[in-house]
């Protein structure tokens, strides 16, 4: 109908006297000059003008489609980069959207396998590992690899700089210059490859597992988990540092933003402070420091016992008190063998020590109180289904029970294994 030899009277013609009985001529006509009219319609173009800065053209991105998907910082800079082809940011771009998509879908090689051009890119090998790659503690998504390479090789935590510096500014003569775009693009790339590495990327997970994270359900703060992935790689580079010694400190600096709610408020602010100063003072120097400040004795005394004063289930708090019985290996309520990193992993419940039933039925029914995570501990399901609502000096008691019989089925199984072992 869009064609030139289009001629809307001979089809509406022949139309209807092919199906005389589903529209009349006139109603035909009516809804074919309605469609040719989109012809006529305008598109909405905004034109920018050429001496707008870099910050005014950002907030434009991101508030034009304020009725659609919420774009950010992360978005603007992910176009910038799309949309270079001099320096290789289109496929750079491929790169970082496909490894944030392999992370949480690894069965989506194949399709990846259908870009023929990114295949034949230096980006593809540094992925490939991912297929077969099934943990879930860190799902990166384009933000948080565009945010841990910037602050990897600029040392810089605010993503509008990063922008910025792609579009070659020059900060301190306020200006925009083609080297420092190219450069900005090199460093850009540099760092994406560092967080793909799979020995980094592998090493750094374990690290946090091996401090008791071993489930994405103890992870509050993707922002601290970026924090904590870019000191790790900073540390491999610092040639200061006892590289047998890089996992300690950042399992050490991950636990303590991690109670300190450090990159919750303000985030970017606050990274970019601390990238600036580890860069001024070396990371030993400001781990110190920092641990006086927010890990003082006032701290454990009385600011953390009033953090632990809270309902949240998901708090940091909470999430670390069940971490640290992980590292420790702890066994289980009632359980001895079983631990609380299996009962996390597999069937465990998180059971109220004074039920809820029970609490309500004695006038405490604020469930800001009965929630309280002090009352919360991890049990075997069909245990805390045994349980119900009985009050701790009954449940204790009838356990105890079971334990003493227990115990005497157990001295009878070692004497017999004991036996058997002499018989051999």
């Amino acid at each position: 109908m869009f064609t030139s030899e289009f001629d809307s009277f001979t089809f509406v013609q022949e139309y209807c006297m092919q199906n005389p009985d589903v529209i009349t001529p006139t109603e035909l006509n009516k809804k074919i000059t309605q469609l040719l009219s989109i012809k006529n319609r305008s598109i909405g173009v905004i034109t920018l003008n050429k001496d707008l800065t870099v910050d005014q053209v950002t907030e434009i991105f991101i508030r034009i489609n304020s009725q659609g998907a919420k774009l950010n910082q992360a978005d603007f800079a992910m176009s910038k980069i799309a949309a270079n082809t001099q320096y290789g940011g289109n496929i750079l771009r491929k790169a970082i959207d496909y490894f944030s998509h392999l992370a949480v879908v690894p069965d989506w090689y194949s399709e990846m396998l259908k870009d023929k051009e990114f295949c034949d890119s230096e980006y593809f090998q540094q992925l490939q590992w991912l297929k077969d790659d099934r943990e879930d503690i860190f799902d990166p998504d384009y933000d948080d690899i565009l945010r841990v390479a910037f602050m990897l090789e600029f040392g810089r935590g605010k993503m509008k700089d990063l922008v910025s510096m792609l579009s070659g500014r020059d900060f301190l003569a306020r200006e925009n210059r083609e080297e420092i775009a190219e450069d900005s693009f090199m460093k850009l790339k540099s760092g994406t490859s560092a967080f793909m590495n799979k020995f980094s990327f592998q090493d750094f997970v374990l690290a946090i597992k091996s401090a008791g994270f071993i489930s994405n359900w103890l992870i509050n703060s993707q922002m601290t988990l970026d924090f904590a992935y870019t000191l790790y790689l900073l540390l491999k580079k610092d040639k200061a540092i006892d590289n047998t010694k890089i996992k300690q400190y950042v399992q050490k600096w991950y636990v303590l933003s991690t109670l300190t709610s450090r990159y919750i408020t303000s985030p970017e602010t606050v990274m970019d402070a601390d990238m600036r100063r580890i860069k001024e003072k070396g990371f030993i120097e400001f781990l110190n420091e920092v641990e006086d400040a927010e890990l003082s004795d006032t701290f454990w005394k009385i600011g953390l016992v009033q953090h632990l004063e809270t309902s949240v289930i998901n708090s940091p708090y909470f999430n670390v008190f069940v971490a640290s019985q992980i590292y420790s290996n702890a066994n289980s309520l009632f359980l001895y063998g079983t631990k609380i990193s299996d009962l996390l992993t597999l069937i465990g419940d998180i059971h109220h020590i004074f039920p809820k039933q029970y609490l309500i039925d004695n006038g405490i029914g604020d469930k800001s109180r009965y929630n309280q995570i002090a009352n919360y501990a991890f049990l075997d399901k069909p245990i805390n289904i045994a349980i119900g609502k009985k009050e701790p000096s009954v449940y204790f008691k009838e356990v105890e029970e079971q334990a003493k019989y227990g115990n005497i089925i157990d001295k009878i199984l070692k004497k017999i294994a004991s036996l058997r072992i002499l018989q051999i």
